[in-house]
């Protein structure tokens, strides 16, 4: 699907653009009428369309070329056109631009600009095409994962995490030790769920310890079990979670904040598999499975001597690391829509498209802890309507001015970083720099960028 598409009633016309893109290497086909464009891009294979604002003799209000436009895009909604006009018809072109069109160049045109931003969208589609087809190998293969294994209500759908998740639901039918990382609120806790409900243990106890929130004096009795009397207050026997989870799973969240002691603790029974609880003799033996997770970088803890390396290679046999949801920019607004689902109350209000923008704009520094904060305010705040920015609490990018969002050339590093970020969905980086589609397509041509996808590792 790399072909240019010429519409233009004067031959030519059409022949002076046939042979521009043919000498530069372009794919192109020309038609003379509405009709035959429309056949033409209904047949399929049409990549970019370059078509003329009027097709009558003497016609020149531009109404035939916005019809014609309008047709296309109810064909092909994301179809890349391009108006070329002349001034007579200079205002049917810009209005048109604003309903989606992509440029328009008035004649006489200026062949290298025409090529530069052909050239560029041609590359555009083929991303999005690319793109497309990634989208829907990853929905099959997500199908088959949840028909398959027990995703515990997971909601996702960007590559970073479906591989991820199915790391996770293959080691999960093994014994060995899992450390999960990632920073706060990205779901490191459902990683775990994850791994747990999926292995042979599924039946079993999964019992869940805040290992960072555990007082040093009471993490032994906590974690071992305690007879009665052992300490002031102990008036009976208190089993621990180790023997609480004796043939399952035992999950110590924020395990980077344990203390000194505690790990030296946590060391020796993972080692022999043994315990005693605090004040008794007697030794105990404890089958269990331990995954464990923090947002602690651990090797660092261990360069500064605050985290011993022996329990890190104990803990660390298999590592499944969450990346922040900002690096998965496909989640975002599937896990909002899941969250109004869950909140809403029997309502299930939609996100208008400025909210959707603003969702994927946002950097997400709380990760999925802050969007479901966030969308439990917008349910509060819209009290039953649509769910907007504002709703959100999400500021609008900040307004252009005529001079940057037309003039003002973008430095290119800084354009590629956000390309880059956007996977090369010129929507969402749009969105971020705060501009429109059309003013980001006229950078990339300015700049000649080519976009290229990039692959985020999980």
């Amino acid at each position: 699907m790399d072909t240019v598409l010429v519409v233009d009633d004067q031959l030519a016309v059409r022949t002076a653009l046939s042979m521009l893109f043919d000498v530069h290497g372009l794919r192109a086909e020309a038609v003379g009428t509405p009709e035959a464009a429309l056949a033409r891009v209904r047949a399929g294979g049409i990549a970019v369309v370059i078509q003329d604002m009027n097709f009558t003799r003497d016609t020149t209000s531009g109404e035939e070329g916005s019809e014609l436009f309008r047709a296309i895009r109810k064909v092909d909604p994301k179809m890349p056109v391009v108006l070329v006009t002349a001034w007579t018809s200079l205002q049917a072109a810009v209005m048109l631009v604003k309903e989606g069109a992509h440029d328009y160049l008035q004649k006489p045109w200026d062949d290298a600009k025409l090529v530069g931003l052909v050239s560029t969208l041609l590359r555009i589609r083929k991303l999005e095409g690319e793109n497309a087809r990634l989208a829907r190998e990853s929905d099959e293969a997500r199908e088959v994962l949840a028909e398959s294994f027990d995703l515990c209500g997971l909601v996702y759908r960007s590559r970073p995490m479906h591989e991820l998740v199915s790391i996770a639901v293959n080691v999960a039918r093994s014994n060995a030790p899992v450390l999960v990382t990632g920073p706060n609120g990205s779901g490191k806790e459902k990683i775990a769920e994850i791994v747990q409900r999926n292995s042979p243990r599924r039946s079993a106890p999964f019992i869940r310890v805040n290992a960072g929130a555990l007082p040093e004096t009471l993490m032994e009795a906590e974690l071992f079990g305690a007879e009665a009397g052992a300490f002031t207050g102990a008036t009976k026997t208190r089993i621990g979670r180790f023997e609480a989870a004796d043939g399952g799973t035992l999950f110590l969240d924020e395990i980077g904040n344990l203390s000194l002691a505690g790990q030296m603790k946590l060391l020796r029974v993972l080692q022999t598999g043994e315990y005693q609880r605090l004040g008794s003799t007697v030794t105990r033996k404890a089958d269990v499975r331990v995954v464990s997770a923090t947002n602690t970088n651990l090797e660092e803890a261990i360069a500064q001597k605050t985290f011993r390396e022996d329990l890190y290679f104990r803990l660390n046999v298999i590592q499944l690391a969450v990346p922040p949801l900002a690096d998965r920019v496909d989640d975002i607004v599937p896990i909002a829509e899941e969250l109004i689902r869950q909140h809403g109350e029997g309502a299930s209000p939609e996100l208008d498209e400025p909210a959707r923008q603003a969702l994927v704009a946002y950097s997400w520094p709380g990760n999925v802890r802050e969007l479901q904060n966030r969308i439990q305010r917008a349910l509060i705040v819209a009290r039953g309507g649509a769910i907007t920015r504002e709703a959100l609490g999400l500021e609008a990018p900040a307004p252009q001015s005529k001079e940057t969002s037309e003039g003002q050339e973008l430095d290119r590093e800084a354009l590629e970083a956000v390309i880059a970020r956007a996977d090369g969905n010129v929507s969402r980086a749009a969105a971020e720099l705060g501009l429109s589609r059309q003013a980001l397509y006229r950078r990339l041509d300015r700049l000649g960028i080519v976009i290229e996808r990039r692959t985020r590792s999980s």
